[in-house]
């Protein structure tokens, strides 16, 4: 596959060919006509308010010349798959469904060149061009996420719709939002305001690592609104992106216990002293095993179902410390009335009685790999985080995965092992070491394999206080991360990162007109770096588990 300069396209398109012989460019202007068939309405609406915006097109509607864009939908390709025809005729963009259209357009995006990712013009031009091709394209997995913490830093509301369009632009269909930790409860439950009037706020926040003795001593938080998150929704469905809520359940629930004491192990310790927390790390304060508990957490999940269409809710699961609960003597009475074995097994009761709650709603629980750990109900998909081992057991047991493993794609993980790098936390994680990532565990059988319904980038955001940060830990890595998830590549070992380091300088200008603070590929601008916030980093390369 030959490229040139329009056509270094990230993420790498299953086949591209020129359109011999004749013109190699096919113009644009003010009198190019868009002509939208059926079921691609929206496609055309994103296409006027987005390129038109950046190319000063009208992009009128129309379908009597021949110097127009044709958008369709074609039952024959992949439901999310696209085939874009641009030949010296009318352009053709058909798609499998109005999904599959729309990355076909995110495509036609890239091939206009940098300029076309901006929010208005910035050179006056009567024709814009389109290389001649034709490029057929389909993504390797349905579920193509990010996972985006705003428990720990809370994102305001634009930044998360802003994070919709990077996402968007590199064809990634997930927003997996993390909403509530010890930290923070980011949205609003109308049954119960004080998990925002107390939980939505700290007093004051760590800065860097748990062991670093700096604090930023000004009152951090926000949440979203319940108007907030159905805007977040429709804006992400308008770019066929699904929203997964995360309400954990029942460790790093330390903010929901400071706003409603009742839902702690009161008979170990004072929870009406305890206070949303302002440090890192693993909470000791968990959710009691009361139905009191399960009731508030039901009427929380009531309201989420009512905001999310998503099929999946992820209840966390992760990280539960068992202390309170080996010291409470209610917790220990739970424990003998439902005859389990230990406090393990107290934790899968809590998951399976969600997971059954759900599933009688229509819904999917997806919750971290620890929930494997007390046995799962058939339908329950898995998250697999602390490597490959979670992910391997679940499809070998018949559940869905999401291949996350953080020693690979954590974004909060250092770029580089260099002195100057922002607040290092963890293994050194460079854009090929990125590119390299395989979600498919060659240890899977083709029938195990076919339960990994995708891969996921996760930003956890503790030492991520501002988008400035946040940006330059997510990208360039996220572009990477963007064509593991979505083109066929090779074997880790024989992918061509020399090719992808090629495209990647094409799409750097693409990032600087869409505004991203990336890391430069020399290392961080003097404004990026913060000396003296202690980090943790991690030597050596990480464990493959």
């Amino acid at each position: 596959m030959t490229y040139t300069a329009h056509t270094d396209l990230i993420p790498r398109p299953r086949l591209l060919s020129p359109v011999p012989p004749g013109r190699s460019h096919f113009p644009l202007d003010r009198d190019t006509l868009l002509d939208a068939r059926p079921g691609t309405e929206g496609v055309a609406h994103w296409m006027r308010s987005t390129i038109g915006a950046a190319t000063g097109l009208p992009l009128a509607p129309g379908d009597d010349d021949d110097y127009r864009i044709v958008l369709a939908i074609d039952p024959a390709l992949p439901p999310e798959g696209y085939r874009l025809v641009v030949d010296g005729y009318a352009i053709r963009l058909d798609g499998g469904s109005a999904a599959g259209v729309f990355w076909g357009a995110q495509t036609f995006r890239q091939l206009l060149g940098p300029e076309a990712f901006r929010r208005a013009p910035v050179v006056q031009r009567d024709e814009w061009h389109l290389p001649m091709v034709v490029i057929e394209d389909e993504p390797r997995f349905a579920w193509r996420g990010m996972m985006l913490d705003v428990a720990r830093h809370f994102l305001p509301k634009d930044g998360v719709l802003r994070y919709l369009d990077l996402l968007a632009a590199h064809k990634l269909n997930v927003l997996h939002l993390h909403l509530t930790d010890d930290q923070g409860w980011r949205i609003e439950i109308r049954r119960h305001p004080e998990l925002t009037a107390t939980g939505a706020w700290r007093e004051r926040t760590r800065l860097g690592h748990r062991a670093s003795p700096l604090w930023d001593a000004r009152p951090h938080g926000g949440f979203y609104t319940q108007d907030d998150i159905r805007e977040i929704v429709a804006y992400a469905a308008a770019r066929h992106i699904t929203v997964v809520p995360e309400i954990d359940i029942p460790g790093h629930s330390q903010a929901a216990i400071a706003a409603y004491p009742e839902l702690g192990n009161t008979d170990v310790i004072d929870t009406t002293s305890v206070k949303v927390w302002d440090t890192w790390g693993i909470s000791p304060n968990v959710l009691a095993p009361t139905d009191n508990t399960l009731r508030f957490y039901e009427q929380v999940l009531e309201e989420i179902l009512g905001l999310f269409p998503s099929h999946f809710v992820h209840i966390g699961g992760d990280e539960c410390p068992k202390d309170q609960w080996r010291a409470s003597p209610a917790a220990q009475a739970r424990i003998a009335a439902l005859g389990l074995a230990d406090e393990d097994a107290l934790h899968g009761w809590f998951i399976r009685h969600f997971d059954r709650w759900l599933a009688e709603r229509g819904r999917r629980l997806i919750g971290w790999d620890e929930i494997l750990e007390g046995g799962l109900a058939e339908g329950a998909a898995v998250s697999s985080w602390r490597g490959y081992a979670g992910g391997i057991a679940a499809a070998r047991a018949g559940h869905d995965v999401v291949m996350c493993p953080e020693q690979h794609v954590y974004l909060d993980h250092r770029q580089h092992a260099a002195p100057d790098e922002p607040v290092p936390i963890g293994f050194v994680r460079t854009l090929e070491d990125v590119y390299r990532f395989e979600p498919v565990p060659p240890e899977l059988t083709a029938e195990q394999a076919a339960h990994v319904l995708g891969t996921q980038a996760n930003v956890w955001t503790e030492v991520m206080d501002s988008q400035q940060r946040l940006d330059y830990q997510v990208f360039p890595r996220l572009a990477a991360f963007a064509e593991v998830a979505w083109s066929r590549l090779p074997a880790p070992a024989d992918r061509d990162t020399a090719d992808f380091g090629r495209r990647m300088a094409a799409h750097y200008a693409r990032l600087d007109a869409l505004g991203v603070d990336y890391r430069p590929p020399g290392g961080p601008h003097p404004w990026q770096r913060r000396p003296g916030v202690l980090g943790r980093p991690l030597d050596g390369a990480p464990p493959n588990v």
